[in-house]
């Protein structure tokens, strides 16, 4: 069974889209079976042989570059393209001059690691057996033709399948073919390729050539290491992690690979203080020398980190605290919000929040000097008494705490199960009652729906005179891309006063600094989410490093999630998996013995059981497992419950009309939908009441997937009235708390366990809360702090 995201799934377990089957195996015809083979292509085949037996385990890393098949008869050698004047692809798909990267300056860089004991690389069988018959001899070099058609004459060249070729040009630019053919190793940028499928590329092109000291090689794993780390939630690695990496790849001195990289800028280097626990962080002018680790990182994510923590740092230092003094009526402010903003006296002093985490840290604000620009001055801005006026008529004392801490910070985290996501809808309201421009901003159109009509319910219970309306809640993807919200102001950010982000678990780096850069000096800004769940599918863990930090004040709800599903959610947040009464058959265990079993139950309750006993039907339960692959991953569960419940050929590209699909525009966003039709647009489909157009190019890339079935992380931030959770006996090591958290939590009314793991259930929510991923976040953010508590007037 494959874990539950992409970078997490063993390579063969990955989806198999166009072009990701084994670079050297495609194409190769001539090798089939009782086909005598000569020459190049009996080369070719060879070639594929040694690549199949590397990935498959048969074979070391570095026997593939002593162990060579034998050789065809040699080509004609002709003359490789001149290197003076080539270009090749940045790390974004920019032509880049060739050869050494220019180094890049890092931000807050922390100098080059210690040197490290080196370690030693492993010694390949082949060095003692007799010794390897020659290498082949290169390919015959020739200039690649223009465009798209040169990309498919090299990968040719080199064994690998022309369906490539379109990845390759849109990974590695307009000159992909140019680069491709001075460095093959460059192969590897592109999705889907590992590293044994770019080596036998590279032997073909390069032949005798080609080793595993090679400089290229190195640099591209290195890259290709961090790019993997990422796809894990991973900003940054140890450089003793990535080492050991290298040196099992069969590079034979990682340290001046990685010192190489280093130099070159295609990596940053930092240095992390490690932390004791039970012991005091060192002071800025303490003597004692406090043990670091050395962590490095590619540049986007480095700035996207440190993007992060300035700009939550630039909100809690900009921000204003309300005054004591009157302020003017604004329309919409409730009767007794209006008169407590117009009559405000000394008592207000007593019932303002008193924020100590931001008078006296790294939230302590003061006006700037100068003129204020028009945005500023045309900004309403409360008085102290009516914030505490709005915070009194909240509907619950967690929302009038939210409501309070709110009022004096400019960032604050909220924290709290399904049921506290009223608290947010509440502040909303109260801030749009004192003409504040407030909304909600979501993982999900589903969580968008579910915030409506909490403020719906909040505007009901009379925390305002009108109803805040769905233009107060929106999804961050629509936020940013302008299709939803207020739009943006003349100096281009969002036209808000106040934004709750819900789901903020959900938020990985590059959005997060998009986000963060988005709002203006004086936002306040809430993110909210449950702590217990699944972080982001992108890198890193930004709820979690803001909570862990402390740099700001944390409100934690103490409104429980009621009901058999949401005692047993409560319990295994923390660490307990208790049975829970449910007399309405709201929790259901169902034992299996095997995965085929576990299909045949799951395809049982989705189609029968559920409806019959509980009138929930078909299209509103959702399945969920712990990856793709596997005989009961959601290729194997989508494919028996498209029998049962949609039988079809699959006209649109596999797809029929009437199919339930999950289609991801972007790392980490999955919008959940039945396609309607498909014509010469692309495939169309109807996700949650909007028209959504997929391009043949995106179909075929594999964007969409059937949806009946779903990974805990593709249904994070959306709720079905019924959820059928699948663990076969082999799902067990991907399991940790956060997975069973996030997946027992996405039924409403009901949640059905087809369960073959047995004690690895209990054990999982006991004893392993995360995946640990590697972040410098929380280094930031409390660096940030300490410089500001060092010097109060900066910033």
């Amino acid at each position: 069974m494959s874990t539950d995201r992409a970078g997490d799934n063993p390579p063969e377990q990955e989806a198999a889209a166009p072009g990701d089957q084994a670079v050297g195996t495609a194409g190769n015809a001539a090798g089939a079976e009782g086909a005598p083979q000569s020459g190049p292509a009996a080369s070719v085949a060879a070639l594929a042989a040694a690549v199949r037996a590397v990935e498959s385990g048969e074979r070391s890393a570095a026997s593939f570059f002593a162990e060579a098949p034998r050789a065809g008869k040699p080509a004609a050698p002709a003359a490789r393209p001149a290197t003076g004047g080539t270009e090749g692809p940045g790390p974004a798909g920019q032509s880049t001059p060739a050869g050494p990267a220019p180094a890049a300056t890092a931000p807050h860089p922390a100098g080059p690691p210690p040197a490290p004991t080196r370690p030693t690389a492993p010694e390949p069988a082949a060095r003692d057996a007799a010794p390897a018959p020659a290498l082949p001899p290169a390919r015959p070099a020739v200039a690649p033709a223009p465009g798209i058609e040169g990309v498919r004459q090299v990968l040719a060249a080199g064994g690998a399948p022309e369906a490539l070729a379109q990845r390759a040009a849109e990974t590695l630019g307009q000159q992909a073919a140019e680069a491709l053919t001075e460095d093959p190793w460059q192969l590897l940028a592109v999705p889907g390729v590992r590293p044994e499928q770019a080596d036998g590329f590279a032997r073909a092109l390069l032949g005798a050539a080609c080793g595993p000291g090679d400089e290229r090689r190195a640099q591209a794993l290195i890259g290709w290491l961090l790019e993997q780390a990422a796809l894990a939630g991973h900003s940054a690695l140890e450089a003793s992690a990535l080492r050991t990496a290298l040196a099992q790849r069969a590079v034979p001195d990682p340290d001046e690979a990685l010192q190489g990289a280093i130099a070159d800028g295609a990596v940053l280097v930092f240095q992390d203080a490690l932390e004791t626990p039970g012991r005091a962080r060192a002071a800025a002018d303490d003597d004692e020398e406090q043990p670091v680790r050395v962590l490095l990182g590619l540049d986007r994510l480095a700035m996207a980190e440190e993007s992060v923590a300035d700009g939550l740092a630039r909100l809690l230092n900009t921000f204003e605290r309300p005054a004591d003094e009157p302020t003017t009526p604004v329309p919409g402010a409730t009767t007794d919000a209006a008169e407590a903003g117009t009559n405000a006296d000394a008592d207000a002093d007593a019932t303002a929040p008193q924020d100590t985490a931001t008078e006296d840290g790294p939230g302590a604000a003061t006006p700037e000097d100068g003129a204020a620009d028009d945005t500023a001055d045309t900004r309403v801005r409360p008085s102290a008494g009516a914030w505490a006026a709005v915070a009194t008529a909240a509907p619950s004392a967690s929302a009038a705490e939210l409501i309070q801490t709110v009022a004096s910070s400019g960032l604050t985290t909220h924290t709290g199960g399904e049921a506290a996501r009223a608290e947010p809808a509440a502040l909303i309201t109260a801030a749009r009652a004192l003409g504040l421009r407030a909304l909600g901003a979501t993982h999900t159109a589903d969580g968008r729906r579910r915030l409506a009509a909490h403020l719906a319910e909040a505007a009901a219970d009379g925390a305002a005179d009108e109803p805040a309306g769905a233009d107060a809640a929106v999804t961050v993807a629509g936020l940013l891309s302008g299709q939803e919200g207020p739009g943006r102001d003349a100096d281009g950010a969002l036209a808000l006063d106040l934004l709750v982000v819900l789901d903020a678990p959900q938020l990985d780096l590059d959005t997060a600094a998009v986000l963060v850069e988005s709002l203006s000096d004086g936002t306040r800004l809430v993110l909210s989410g449950d702590p217990g769940g699944l972080w982001s599918a992108g890198p890193g863990r930004l709820f979690q490093d803001v909570l862990q930090s402390r740099f700001c004040p944390q409100v934690a709800s103490r409104t429980p999630d009621f009901g058999p599903i949401g005692e047993l959610v409560s319990g295994i947040g923390v660490g307990e998996f208790d049975a829970v009464e449910a007399p309405g058959k709201e929790v259901v265990t169902v034992p299996v013995r095997d995965a085929g079993e576990a299909v045949h139950r799951t395809v049982q309750l989705v189609a029968d059981s559920v409806p019959r006993a509980l009138g929930i039907p078909a299209d509103q339960t959702q399945v969920i497992t712990v990856g793709h692959g596997g005989a009961a991953g959601t290729r194997a569960l989508n494919a028996a419950l498209k029998e049962r419940l949609n039988p079809g050929p699959g006209r649109f590209g596999g797809f029929d009309s009437g199919d339930r699909v999950a289609y991801a525009p972007a790392l980490g966003r999955t919008l959940t939908g039945t396609v309607t039709g498909a014509d010469a647009e692309g495939l169309r489909l109807d996700c949650e009441g909007t028209a959504v157009v997929v391009p043949r190019e995106e179909v075929e890339s594999g964007a969409v997937r059937h949806g009946w079935a779903l990974t805990a992380h593709q249904a994070a931030g959306s709720r079905w009235p019924a959820a059928v959770v699948v663990l076969p006996g082999d799902a067990a090591g991907g399991l940790t708390r956060a997975w069973v958290h996030t997946a027992f939590s996405r039924g409403e009314q009901h949640l059905s366990v087809v369960q073959g793991v047995d004690q690895a259930l209990a054990r999982a929510v006991a004893e392993l809360p995360h995946k640990e991923r590697t972040t410098r976040l929380r280094t930031l953010l409390r660096s940030q702090a300490e410089e500001q508590t060092a010097d109060p007037t900066a910033g």
